[in-house]
């Protein structure tokens, strides 16, 4: 009777087994086309769909829609002023910051590119636009058009620039005001015409003829229709400068944004305590686009003219998706678009993105493509460098270890829904650390001797410092922060200068 009773429960226990619901899955593609579109200077707030409406960004808008967000992406930091500098290395090595650094500096063994590591899964490698790396972008790619350097050079002239600033060290000049060239600390008023965003004459991003956003489309669409007539996977890095300063756009884009309707930042200050011993005061380049003190109208119109970059560059972005579409290529075709970090323009009184606050550190980042699911939020912490790592597991390739960032596929398919990383850290110089956990953010900065702490989810825009009110929280979370700089080979010592 036992045994009858044994079989009875367990053809029970096989039947309603078989009848649960199974969760298969995700398989994609084998050797899919991966196309990567990278904006320069671009805040994570600068898309209507994600809650911005200020700003017009249909195309943008579309690939929301049609793909997936993540809400929560990180830039690492920088060693140099020049942070699109760092993130691009960090983005092509593999390596984390500081790795980053040694390898830029030839001080340590050479790394593969993305590029090349493409190119050993059999893809056929395609770039245009901003490069800003010391590997020879010809060594990365099977294909270079259009290479183009950090900024336009005949906007402003670094060498000139850097003259300028020793001569202001040796007395030459009384203020950095003698010798800014046009386009630097404006408006002063609302008849401040010294610049304009459309005058192709200044040259630019009309160097050459054509605004550089239009180039870098050209070049991919007629890669795409090559592309279109044979069977191999390729790979395109397509690196926009826009909307990276001179902000300028056509005049259509720019009549698009009245500057009467531009909001004030909520976090705007007329000077942030301490901003030169943060590496942010009037010696750094990009805060001398704006006049010191700030002023809500230069907040006001270099947001208008940073919209209406974003829109002409979401513009053609709208035509490289239609040429894909219409090359036949789009089904099995993944995209990643993002930026290098993000920008202030205004928000606490900075105007760059030499700091550790969202606005500057945290950018777009949306994947879309064949078995992904449409118009959903990841809100799990990832770095943006992680896009190398997501296209190479894309392309088949396995990570033995020497690409310190992860793949977001298993974020993609819903295998997990929890960040890889205990903790995002970030650095400028040796000036700033940063580490969010857990919803917060802290902020250290070692010359000021200051210390910021933030509640992300109640104080999104980090305004509010309690770091006093929780010096617990301070201590513990000052803590990882060291632990997280052994890691990564950052040699600052904050407990030089804190202690608890």
């Amino acid at each position: 009777m036992k045994n009858y009773l044994s079989i009875c429960a367990l053809a029970v226990l096989a039947a309603f087994t078989s009848c649960q619901p199974k969760t298969e899955k995700v398989v994609l593609p084998e050797k899919p086309n991966i196309i990567f579109l990278f904006a320069d200077d671009q805040c994570h707030n600068t898309i209507n769909a994600l809650g911005n409406k200020e700003v017009i960004t249909p195309n943008l808008d579309k690939m929301v829609a049609e793909g997936v967000t993540f809400t929560n992406a990180y830039n690492m930091g920088s060693w140099s002023g020049a942070v699109c500098l760092a993130s691009r290395t960090m983005m092509n090595s593999g390596k984390s910051v500081w790795q980053a650094k040694n390898y830029f500096s030839k001080k340590s063994a050479p790394a593969k590119t993305w590029g090349q590591r493409m190119q050993e899964q059999g893809y056929e490698t395609y770039m245009t636009g901003k490069w800003h790396v010391h590997t020879p972008s010809k060594q990365s790619f099977n294909h270079v058009v259009h290479e183009r350097p950090g900024m336009p050079s005949d906007f402003w002239d670094h060498a000139t620039m850097v003259q300028n600033f020793k001569d202001l060290k040796a007395g030459k000049y009384k203020s950095y005001l003698e010798f800014m060239p046009q386009g630097y600390n404006r408006p002063l008023s609302v008849d401040d015409h010294s610049w304009s965003p459309t005058d192709s004459t200044m040259g630019g991003f009309w160097k050459g003829g054509q605004h550089w956003s239009e180039v870098l489309r050209d070049d991919a669409i007629q890669f795409i229709d090559a592309a279109s007539k044979k069977d191999n996977p390729f790979f395109m890095y397509l690196a926009f400068n826009a909307p990276h300063d001179p902000r300028q756009a056509p005049q259509e884009y720019q009549d698009m944004y009245n500057v009467d309707d531009i909001s004030v930042p909520a976090s705007f200050q007329a000077l942030y305590p301490d901003c030169e011993k943060i590496g942010n005061g009037p010696a750094l380049r990009d805060a001398m686009l704006a006049p010191f003190p700030r002023t809500e109208l230069a907040a006001k119109v270099h947001t208008k003219e940073y919209y209406a970059s974003i829109t002409h560059l979401d513009a053609q972005i709208g035509k490289i998706m239609e040429a894909l579409k219409k090359s036949g290529k789009a089904d099995n075709t993944y995209i990643i678009y993002s930026a290098d970090h993000g920008l202030a323009v205004g928000n606490h009184g900075l105007f760059g993105k030499q700091n550790m606050y969202d606005h500057s550190m945290r950018m777009p980042f949306i994947v879309l493509g064949p078995k992904l699911p449409k118009n959903t939020k990841v809100n799990a912490d990832i770095y943006l460098q992680d896009a190398m790592a997501t296209a190479l597991d894309l392309a088949g390739f396995k990570n033995d270890g020497s690409v310190f960032f992860n793949s977001v596929v298993p974020l993609l398919t819903g295998e997990t829904k929890e960040s890889v990383y205990p903790a995002i850290y970030g650095c400028y110089l040796d000036l700033q650390r940063m580490i969010r956990k857990d919803g917060y953010k802290l902020i250290v900065y070692p010359e000021a001797n200051t210390i910021k702490l933030f509640d992300l989810n109640s104080d999104p825009l980090e305004i509010n410092n309690i770091a006093d009110a929780k010096p617990e929280m301070v201590k513990t979370m000052f803590a990882e922060l060291v632990e997280l700089q052994k890691e990564y080979h950052d040699h600052l010592d904050l407990t030089q200068v804190f202690q608890f």
